[in-house]
């Protein structure tokens, strides 16, 4: 009697990771119980981070490859790996700058990810970008007459094309903004994720997993205190402000901002952007311990966006970063710190990638909801639904 190989079974949890980076959304589904085979990038930096850690990594372009040579390195055939995650260059499609979306060589590369999907035909996928993408709108410029005539019946956003393409390919999806700090990670994080099913099963985006208010404590939101504390007098490699943004931040209080300054500084503090419009809340930015972190940025020591330490004057560190983002204590990095600082930066966090990774192996086993006749004491079930959805996602199903 043959053998059922492993790769052909309905045990199969094999991943293929593209836009791999510094692993951040790898090790969280290898976290959850996936099989993470080989990884993807460009970025010089982020191949030798995935390599320093024991990774099987394919370094290159990826609108070079071609996607029969990137299955052949894994030893699957098309239709047999589990999933295929990543997250394609998100700037194009960032709230700030002139979003040109798709139109910008990086945002194709979206398109890549696509044909990869197409030809691999994996049993689910997981992109995942920047919020951006929700509302970003699809230029076009026209070069003919017929151009002009069809353009009127091309999809309007950047989101709509790329829906539309998965359509094409078969793929049910659902798609929404998650923010991490709902599933243990303590940073407020708020992200696209879109998960396609080949196979049409009941996917879901990941149910929040910490709220605000709980009355256990482990089921709270995680604060700066609970995961950088020990760094404090050791933090390790670490970039530097400027010794005037020093003097200005060293008056700032725990907690605060620009706006916290004397009066009679905060005109010199601010320089052109004092007259500008927004809320300006990441100028002379000091952090919490008693909150969770913003949004980490992919430099700590940019004026607008600035990650002072709490208590310290001095920038978070990489190992602050890594903990925040929740690598591993052990987890090297490679490149120069502005590089690494870049990399984590840009990382899922492992506890968002855990959630979601959860949510595949729940699907895939069908152990994701228990069924029953009737649904008891609705409006007290209603109300906890709603808490649940504090923070979480929209979903939206194609």
């Amino acid at each position: 009697m043959e053998t059922l190989h492993f790769k052909d079974s309905n045990k199969n949890r094999d991943v293929i990771s593209l836009f791999s980076g510094a692993m951040g959304l790898d090790i969280g589904l290898s976290k959850a119980g996936l099989n993470v085979i080989i990884g993807q990038d460009f970025d010089a930096a982020c191949i030798a981070t995935m390599r320093a850690n024991g990774s099987r990594v394919l370094g290159g372009d990826i609108r070079a490859l071609q996607a029969e040579d990137l299955l052949g390195m894994t030893g699957l055939k098309p239709g047999e790996p589990f999933l295929i995650c990543g997250g394609p260059p998100c700037q194009p499609f960032s709230t700030a700058g002139k979003r040109l979306g798709i139109n910008d060589p990086r945002g194709s590369l979206f398109m890549d990810f696509i044909r990869m999907i197409d030809y691999i035909r994996p049993r689910f996928f997981v992109m995942e970008n920047v919020k951006g993408i929700m509302s970003a709108p699809l230029k076009h410029i026209p070069n003919t007459q017929q151009d002009e005539q069809d353009s009127a019946q091309r999809p309007g956003t950047v989101l709509e094309v790329i829906l539309s393409e998965f359509e094409k390919l078969g793929y049910k999806t659902v798609y929404g903004i998650l923010d991490a700090v709902n599933y243990g990670v303590p940073q407020f994080r708020e992200r696209f994720v879109l998960i396609g099913s080949r196979d049409h099963e009941d996917i879901f985006l990941p149910i929040p997993t910490h709220f605000q208010m709980h009355q256990d404590s482990i089921y709270r939101w995680q604060t700066l205190w609970d995961n950088i504390k020990d760094l404090e007098y050791h933090c390790g490699e670490c970039a530097s402000f400027s010794q005037e943004r020093l003097e200005y931040l060293r008056l700032v209080p725990e907690g605060g901002n620009w706006r916290d300054l004397p009066s009679e500084l905060k005109r010199a503090a601010m320089g052109g952007a004092y007259e500008s419009g927004g809320g300006k809340v990441g100028f002379y930015r000091r952090l919490s311990y008693n909150q969770p972190s913003p949004t980490l940025v992919t430099s700590p020591v940019q004026k607008a966006t600035m990650m002072c330490h709490p208590r310290q004057n001095r920038p978070l560190s990489v190992q602050e970063y890594a903990r925040i983002q929740q690598f591993p204590d052990n987890w090297v990095f490679r490149g120069t710190s502005a590089a690494k600082y870049r990399q984590i930066g840009n990382a899922v966090p492992v506890g968002l990638a855990v959630s979601i990774g959860k949510v595949l192996l729940s699907v895939a086993d069908q152990s994701s909801e228990i069924h029953t006749k009737r649904f008891r004491g609705t409006d007290v079930h209603q109300k906890i639904k709603n808490a649940i959805e504090i923070g979480g996602s929209n979903y939206v199903y194609k």
